[in-house]
C-alpha cells in the first residue's frame, strides 16, 4: 500500500530532513521524491510504501499535518486508495 505525501511552505534548511525522519520514525519507506523551491516557496511530492508501517495511516496523517501546523507548512498524506476510487467513478 502506497501513499502520495504533499508538501508546500516557505522554504527552510531541513523540510526533506525532517519528513523523511517522521516517515522512518513509523517504518514508512520513501520509493520516490520530486521537489522544487520557486522563488521561496518549497514544493514536494513523495511516494511512500506504507506497508510495513507501525502505526495507522490516521496517526502518520496527523504527525505529518502537526509537524507542517508547527512550521508554517501545508503537509498532507493521502492514501493511494483515494487516488484509485476516483478513478473507478
Amino acid at each position: 500500500m502506497r501513499a502520495v505525501i504533499t508538501v508546500v511552505g516557505k522554504d527552510t534548511v531541513g523540510i526533506l530532513a525532517k519528513v523523511s525522519g517522521i516517515c522512518s520514525q513509523s517504518h514508512i519507506n520513501i520509493t520516490e521524491v520530486s521537489q522544487t523551491v520557486m522563488e521561496d516557496m518549497f514544493c514536494m511530492i513523495m511516494m511512500a510504501d506504507i506497508s510495513d508501517s507501525t502505526i495507522g495511516f490516521d496517526e502518520f496523517s496527523d504527525k505529518l499535518a502537526k509537524y507542517g501546523e508547527e512550521n508554517a507548512l501545508s503537509i498532507h498524506a493521502m492514501h493511494e486508495d483515494i487516488f484509485n476510487s476516483m478513478h473507478r467513478i
